[in-house]
């Protein structure tokens, strides 16, 4: 048994196939194929939750179409903001998107961002609204971050750690041309965002009860204390001056998560709405 142990790690060496699903004549990109399928998976399962809490399902179906034009182009805008170097030379390649250069913190702020103004005409709880999303959300960060991995993209720094990742010549940093192998950190991420799912699911079937936002609220501690470490492994971080953006914007992320939980919990207190209780009951139901 242990020596198969070298064989065993060789084969979890991760290597990609390339960024496109060739079927014949028809090419398909596994990052456009894995948001696609994410978006369906966490649609289906957030009107799921809904029925579970009799909440009109189709109210998570409109909402997709503002989270869609919420979040597209805050993650857009968001990365363009801290490239503002390049994109002031080449101000053509701002509305570029196809050509990359997206940011999740940036998807989340703009579908947040949706979120509230959704609720608000639809006189319906945000926090509701959240609570349902939440789980799908971080379940679609988990099958996302795989898209990373088929590009060759958003590794880590240089290790010869069993589960390394090999990067083509031409995908490496000019600085470490001569590595071949580095942290997966599409991997990580990913593990960690099922674990957080874990939690959350969890949490909605146990504790029904719980306080609106509580389930949000998790997601953006638990989250973001993941996305902090893994992105001091990253080499292609946003930056601002010496900081790297993900993990400023993460520790932001955990502290209004705790505090949130606090003021619920510790203090007994509601989060701030756009609707009050009764007529969210009313509504949800509609």
């Amino acid at each position: 048994m242990l020596r198969n142990l070298p064989q065993l790690f060789l084969a979890l060496q991760f290597t990609s196939p390339g960024s496109e699903l060739v079927i014949g004549p028809l090419s398909i990109r596994w990052y456009g194929l894995l948001i696609a399928s994410a978006l369906l998976i966490g649609v289906s399962l957030s009107q799921y939750l809904a029925k579970y809490r009799r909440v009109n399902p189709e109210l998570l179906s409109d909402l997709v179409v503002w989270l869609v034009v919420g979040a597209i182009p805050g993650a857009r805008l968001y990365y363009v903001l801290f490239q503002w170097d390049y994109y002031r030379q080449y101000p053509e390649q701002i509305i570029a998107i196809w050509r990359g250069g997206i940011a999740i913190h940036g998807a989340i702020l703009g579908g947040l961002l949706a979120s509230l103004v959704f609720a608000r005409l639809k006189h319906v709880s945000f926090w509701q609204l959240t609570d349902l999303v939440a789980p799908s959300l971080i379940l679609g960060q988990a099958i996302g971050r795989w898209g990373n991995f088929f590009n060759s993209e958003a590794f880590g720094r240089p290790t010869n750690l069993p589960w390394k990742l090999f990067i083509p010549l031409e995908q490496r940093p000019p600085a470490f041309a001569d590595a071949q192998y580095f942290h997966p950190t599409f991997l990580y991420e990913s593990l960690w965002d099922l674990l957080v799912f874990g939690i959350l699911i969890t949490l909605f079937f146990k504790y029904p009860q719980a306080k609106r936002g509580t389930l949000f609220l998790v997601y953006a501690l638990c989250y973001s204390l993941g996305r902090f470490w893994i992105e001091a492994l990253r080499m292609d971080s946003l930056m601002l001056g010496p900081l790297r953006v993900a993990q400023v914007v993460s520790l932001g992320g955990a502290v209004i998560g705790l505090a949130g939980l606090i003021w619920l919990y510790g203090l007994r207190r509601p989060l701030p709405d756009v609707v009050s209780m009764r007529t969210t009951s009313s509504s949800s139901k509609s």
